[in-house]
């Protein structure tokens, strides 16, 4: 029996692990129509709804809306990013 595809398996990460990883963390939500939504993932479910919260609206890279909360529904979603910087950090 060969051990490797058990071990190689053990630290495989499925796509529903890595949503589950970032729920309270900071992402970006790209739109099919290209508009980018920026803020903290509350929660998702398996159509890719998406809820979330401190979010900003990103129309050509420019801050165009802030809201408190937002609902993304999912046939709308291109993919969802974690984000790299804070959100107090802005865009510089």
């Amino acid at each position: 029996m060969s051990i490797g595809g058990e071990k190689g398996s053990a630290s495989t990460k499925t796509p529903a692990d890595f949503l589950k990883s970032i729920r309270g963390h900071p992402v970006v939500v790209k739109l099919n129509s290209g508009v980018d939504y920026r803020g903290i993932l509350a929660c998702l479910d398996g159509y890719m709804n998406i809820a979330m919260e401190q979010t900003e609206e990103y129309v050509n890279g420019q801050l165009k809306n802030k809201y408190g909360d937002a609902f993304i529904r999912g046939n709308n979603v291109l993919y969802i990013s974690t984000s790299k910087r804070t959100l107090a950090e802005g865009s510089s």
